[in-house]
């Protein structure tokens, strides 16, 4: 690992004074590097790592998934459709520009347009400008999650961002899977800027040299970020200390990790489903309930995380997992594969029917060997899968088509709630308010949507989970998906990085707090 020393260090120490910690550069592997710059692009882990990094959120969740302030140092409740939120005073754009509320209406009318978010922001109707430095969140009648989804509201400098570039093109451009001003420029209010990027060989941050918040302790100046896609490649990376800091880390190389006493392996319980969606759209047998189910019933989703997983994921019958409102404990893991053949023929299909399939290869863990691994298994029901995988960067344009007739797609709830997995995976799609927007198993249930709509506004908390347990329910009953596992995520590092107060069950790391000694 390189060290250095910062300019104020080495005044302090030439004047005789004494350094908690000599400032540090770091090597950080990761299985991908960001698609775009533009953090309203793609609603991904991908994205919002980087937003942690170069934007600052409003308000942030701790490890315990409480709620802490970061660009809004306090809220509170005006009335049953009003949040009023204090925004921090002081703090300045990589730009240099001032942040101001101007900054968050601008940013949230953006959100508003952006295909993948704004279903998150469907139950808010406006954000106001109170003065300088002062706003009120404005619900479509009351709303249980306002917290929850301002961890999404990253402000964007929007003098930076708005205008035209030198060839006439608007600044504030959103296009998804496009070249824009935004998607390779930046300026946030985050503990890094972006020095250098080079999409899939290597990303710089250099340390913002007017960060806000000075209680932290984080001392890492330069962080360079590089995509290794191999899970072993990344391991041996960090074995031969070519990097400092790897994720995620392969359930089949923890004892690698273990073995080594120069590193640590930090694993967390996960809320990341793992799934395939069945397209309806294209795969016209997927249409029978009895087909989805047969397929639930083929699929060994306890055998995959024991053996490919190798005991670090949780098999999975629903979206929500335990500690979420919708949990429902009655619903268990289905493997019959005798079960599975007689729908299979109940459905007129006995010698089954042939399918495209696509994953990922570099985005989930062990993806692309749980998408044999369930192709195989359909195959012993008569469905012959045609599977394709690729990097994630060529991926989520192909998922964006919704053409493969099954898609793996995994899943963390935004706003650490049930509902957002419904909203998302499972709702009618719908392109005007964003629900369903990776929903390309195009399933579609009018209970199922009105009783998510219904929960939203509901603050009974026990009235809320019966909604969304039953929910869950339903989506079992019609097999309206493929649910897999939960991820537990991963990371390793050498000793000397201090990365577990710095991880968090969304995956999230908050590198600007990161210590290194």
């Amino acid at each position: 690992m390189k060290t250095m020393k910062s300019k104020i260090a080495v005044a302090l120490m030439a004047a005789g004074l004494s350094v908690s910690a000599a400032a540090a550069d770091i090597t950080v592997a990761y299985d991908a590097d960001p698609v775009s710059l533009d953090p309203h692009e793609q609603l991904s882990g991908g994205t919002l790592q980087l937003s942690h990094m170069v934007f600052d959120p409003l308000v942030r969740f701790t490890q315990e998934m409480d709620f802490e302030p970061r660009l809004a140092t306090s809220w509170e409740r005006i009335d049953n459709e009003t949040v009023r939120f204090n925004l921090r005073e002081g703090v300045t754009f990589h730009s240099g520009n001032a942040f101001t509320a101007d900054d968050v209406v601008w940013t949230f009318d953006r959100l508003k347009s952006s295909p993948d978010f704004k279903g998150i922001f469907t139950p808010i109707v406006d954000i106001k400008k109170v003065d300088e430095h002062t706003v009120d969140v404005v619900t479509d009648g009351t709303y249980p999650l306002v917290e929850n989804v301002m961890t999404y509201v990253f402000p964007m400098d929007s003098k930076f961002y708005s205008g035209e570039t030198e060839d006439g093109r608007d600044k504030s451009e959103l296009k998804k899977n496009g070249s824009t001003y935004a998607s390779t420029h930046l300026s946030g209010t985050g503990p890094y800027v972006v020095d250098e990027r080079e999409q899939g060989v290597v990303v710089e941050f250099d340390r913002n040299e007017n960060y806000w918040d000075k209680d932290s302790e984080g001392n890492v100046d330069n962080i360079t970020l590089r995509p290794i896609k191999e899970d072993a490649t990344r391991v041996a990376a960090l074995l031969s200390g070519d990097v400092d800091m790897i994720a995620p880390v392969s359930p089949n190389d923890y004892r690698r990790i273990e073995r080594a006493d120069e590193l640590q392996l930090v694993t967390m319980p996960g809320t990341r489903v793992i799934t395939f969606q069945m397209n309806q759209s294209v795969v016209d047998e997927f249409k029978d309930p009895r087909v989805r189910q047969a397929v639930a019933y083929a699929v060994n989703n306890e055998g995959i995380a024991q053996k490919i997983m190798k005991g670090a994921a949780t098999p999975a019958s629903q979206q929500s997992p335990v500690g979420y409102a919708g949990y429902n404990p009655d619903l268990e893991p289905r493997y019959d594969l005798a079960k599975a053949k007689k729908l299979m023929e109940e459905a007129g299909y006995p010698d089954g029917f042939s399918i495209t399939m696509i994953a990922p290869n570099n985005r989930y863990v062990n993806d692309e060997k749980i998408a044999q691994a369930v192709a195989a298994m359909m195959a012993k029901i008569g469905i012959k899968v045609d599977l394709q995988t690729m990097p994630k960067a060529q991926y989520w344009p192909e998922f964006d088509k919704c053409e493969a007739g099954m898609q793996m797609i995994g899943w963390h709830p935004d706003t650490e709630d049930s509902a957002n997995f419904t909203e998302f995976l499972t709702m009618t799609r719908d392109a005007d308010t964003g629900k369903g927007q990776y929903n390309c198993g195009h399933y579609s249930n009018s209970e199922v949507d009105k009783l998510v709509m219904e929960a939203n506004s509901e603050t009974d908390l026990e009235k809320r989970s019966a909604m969304l347990q039953k929910v869950e329910k339903i989506l079992y009953d019609e097999a309206a998906f493929l649910p897999l596992h939960w991820q537990d995520p991963s990371w390793a590092a050498k000793n000397n990085v201090n990365i577990e107060p710095i991880v968090n069950g969304m995956n999230f790391p908050y590198f600007g707090d990161l210590v290194v000694e």
